[in-house]
């Protein structure tokens, strides 16, 4: 079996989820979300583009109701026995299937939990899924009960993120030679990505950001590429990824001489992620992250040029977004706890000057102080 992580590990996953189970008071668990499926019992599909669903009773019972295609993809990839497909047919409403899977699992009138915060259940799946269970039990919105236990890394996820960050290092060593007058935003992304692919990791949850001239103030792919000019500006985030772990990168790379704007802005970035280092410990919260990075840029006149977040925390994720749901912005109540791998950055887009500037790389926390996982300094690039 294709397995990341001993059945211990998976054991100890699912005692910690039953725990909290028991402790919502929750009969059984819908997982929608892929990362928790994968997290759970190490079932690796894109499979969640259609409709599927792991059900975990609070003794520790799972099934999963997926697709014909998935059924050995379960089989070869996870510790999933208990496997149901349903039959791709006209008008197919697997939630039907859902109830009496659920009814032979002995659930009718329990008390269900239900992703519903995920791509792996779109609108109409969701309207489908309270349709079938209205009247079968008590549904409520368990969307973050994965979602939480993910936070802390174990030993074992905290290796497949450090090699994720070694990936992500290598990426960009791998592209730094083509950056520079005439060079072609194609080569620079493959090399970025082949890095990636050579050092044996794996696709990310989502595009790679790369972007020029103008384009170096978007914090999104966009199709299209073009060749930088002698006095230039490229924005590149990216992430190397191992086993679905990532760890996060961003970088604006000053092409020619750089202007005074840019020099003030990457001081800002640089005395900013500082100055979160200090406060990315427990003690802290998300949101303390998110007030020391709007405090600092602010006072520096920055405020119409940040963003509204400053970083998430990552880990095992899926398509379309490697950013969890636990993110760095203003009122975050969640606690900073030692073994979560945490992406900060610093993103400010000067739409005034059309200077851009950006700065960040994925932590480790501690007991104490945060342990960048990159080797790359954050001093600013120039070619």
């Amino acid at each position: 079996m294709a397995l990341h992580f001993d059945r211990t590990e998976y054991a100890d996953r699912l005692a910690r989820l039953t725990e909290r189970m028991r402790a919502e008071k929750l009969d059984a668990l819908l997982l929608f979300a892929q990362e928790s499926m994968y997290w759970l019992t190490g079932y690796d599909t894109f499979g969640y583009c259609f409709f599927q669903t792991l059900v975990v009773k609070a003794d520790g019972t799972m099934t999963l109701l997926t697709r014909s295609a998935d059924l050995r993809q379960a089989r070869h990839t996870s510790i999933i026995e208990n496997i149901v497909v349903w039959v791709d047919r006209v008008n197919a409403d697997p939630t039907l299937d859902l109830k009496n899977m659920l009814s032979d699992m002995d659930l009718l009138g329990a008390k269900i939990g239900v992703e519903y915060d995920t791509h792996g259940m779109t609108g109409r799946t969701a309207r489908l899924v309270d349709n079938q269970l209205s009247t079968f039990g008590q549904i409520s919105d368990a969307s973050y009960l994965v979602s939480t236990l993910r936070l802390v890394k174990s030993p074992a996820e905290i290796a497949y993120a450090k090699r994720a960050a070694e990936l992500a290092d290598d990426a960009l060593d791998a592209t730094l030679p083509l950056i520079g007058a005439g060079g072609d935003e194609a080569g620079i992304l493959a090399a970025m990505q082949g890095a990636v692919f050579l050092g044996g990791g794996d696709y990310p949850a989502n595009e790679f950001i790369i972007g020029s001239g103008v384009d170096a103030l978007l914090c999104r792919y966009k199709a299209g590429r073009r060749k930088l000019d002698a006095t230039d500006q490229l924005t590149l985030e990216w992430a190397g990824t191992a086993a679905h772990y990532h760890a996060a990168m961003m970088r604006t790379v000053i092409i020619g001489e750089p202007t005074l704007r840019h020099r003030e802005l990457h001081k800002a970035c640089l005395e900013t992620i500082r100055a979160i280092e200090e406060v990315l410990r427990p003690g802290h919260t998300f949101g303390d992250v998110f007030d020391t990075h709007a405090r600092i840029l602010d006072e520096r006149g920055l405020s119409r040029h940040r963003l509204n977040a400053c970083g998430y925390s990552l880990g095992a994720r899926f398509s379309p977004s490697w950013m969890e749901h636990q993110m760095f912005h203003v009122g975050n109540p969640q606690e900073i706890l030692p073994d979560m791998t945490l992406f900060a950055h610093m993103i400010i887009m000067d739409s005034d000057s059309g200077a851009a500037m950006t700065l960040g790389h994925t932590y480790l926390t501690t007991e104490t102080d945060p342990q960048p996982l990159s080797r790359h300094g954050l001093d600013l690039i120039l070619r």
